[in-house]
């Protein structure tokens, strides 16, 4: 996130890290990070869609899921096709749901916890037993190293901030506080969202039954529980949903503007919206939707695999180009001219680099996560092979 701030304050661009990738590390680099990026939303979306479908049976079991998933991908369409001010308010509402829900769930949780609120099962305040139960890593490093891939996937989305910056007013002022409040609440509520499941929650219980959401406040006895979550998760997918496909359009419109394909693409509407790269973006997340119900263990087996890799090869693109960049900046400038800087440069972008190649290695000792391997690294192959025979270039 540091590194992006950097580049993305220096160079606002559209094109945010594929640019940035294309510029500081190779244009076959740039066409590649871009591909697996748009790939990776194209298969989010499809299962957001999916996903936020089958949310929708528990209250309405006798409509097919097709049909929700089919409200969901247009109303998120046209969400899209109106201006960057109107995507931005629907997004800030919807985001805000999340928040508030994950706000009250730490807050009845830590209660639950001191013991001012009952809970199921305990007869005085658990504290912190069920968390240090089983000691620090119950599964060892391996354990760790190899759920990073994950961990990695499910934080995809963050990196918006980058794209959004080539259509911010002031990106000097705006991305730095959108990367800090992005950590701070990264940090505060996911911390103390799992510290407040771990604790309330015996390891063996933890998501084996039904949602640790759902099944938390129905300790504590609060009614409606299944419903309330329902609705909060539903919000929640229709938030990533409406990101994604602002982040798959403007990739697409970014490989264009760089002529990496149809100059077509770039065309854009009245409201500065690129919906012939949108339409194609949601030609795949159709294609990938499809798939998930027809081949889901082949066409879509292999997209979910690559999407998952694609994370991790997309973030590690975005510390090698800030050290370059910063290399070559340096040349012609001074650090101090720089509005933004990546804070403890180049000790903490060489950390970043270090952990992500450990959870490239972490996919090796995990058998479900395999198949990122092999499907992602020969898809890497053929990007860069297909540059390289169009451009003569790497």
């Amino acid at each position: 996130m540091f590194s992006l701030g950097e580049l993305a304050v220096a160079m606002p661009v559209t094109g945010s890290f594929h640019t940035y990738a294309t510029k500081f590390i190779s244009p076959g680099t740039g066409f590649t990070v871009a591909w697996l990026y748009w790939l990776c939303w194209v298969v989010a979306l499809a299962s957001q869609f999916l996903g936020a479908a089958m949310l929708m049976s528990r209250w309405f079991p006798n409509v097919p899921s097709w049909i929700f998933a089919t409200v969901f991908a247009i109303l998120i369409f046209a969400l899209n096709t109106l201006s960057v001010g109107w995507f931005a308010e629907t997004e800030y509402y919807f985001s805000s749901i999340k928040v508030y829900a994950i706000l009250a769930f730490i807050i009845l949780g830590l209660c639950a916890i001191f013991g001012l609120l009952p809970i199921e099962g305990y007869s005085r305040a658990p504290l912190f037993s069920n968390l240090t139960a089983n000691g620090l890593f119950p599964n060892g490093w391996i354990g760790v190293i190899s759920v990073m891939l994950a961990v990695n996937y499910a934080f995809s989305g963050v990196e918006m901030i980058g794209i959004a910056a080539g259509e911010t007013d002031n990106p000097k002022k705006a991305v730095p506080a959108a990367i800090k409040s992005t950590i701070g609440l990264l940090t505060v509520f996911f911390v103390l969202t799992m510290v407040v499941l771990a604790s309330l929650l015996p390891m063996d219980e933890a998501g084996v039954t039904e949602a640790p959401f759902v099944l938390v406040f129905d300790k504590m006895g609060i009614p409606f529980a299944a419903d309330i979550m329902n609705f909060i998760i539903l919000t929640a997918i229709l938030s990533a949903s409406n990101s994604g496909l602002y982040a798959s359009s403007r990739m697409l419109w970014s490989l264009a503007n760089e002529g990496m394909i149809s100059k077509k693409v770039v065309k854009i509407n009245k409201y500065g919206v690129p919906m012939r790269a949108m339409l194609l973006s949601m030609i795949g997340i159709v294609f990938a939707l499809f798939s998930s119900i027809y081949a889901e263990d082949t066409v879509f087996l292999a997209l979910v695999s690559i999407a998952g890799f694609a994370v991790v090869v997309v973030w590690l693109s975005i510390p090698i180009a800030q050290i370059n960049f910063r290399k070559r900046w340096l040349k012609e400038h001074s650090e101090n001219e720089l509005s933004y800087k990546t804070p403890f440069n180049p000790i903490l972008p060489y950390i970043t680099i270090t952990l992500l190649g450990l959870s490239v290695i972490g996919i090796a000792w995990d058998s479900s996560q395999q198949p990122g391997l092999y499907f992602g690294v020969p898809f890497v192959i053929v990007c860069y092979l297909y540059y390289y025979l169009r451009y003569k270039k790497f």
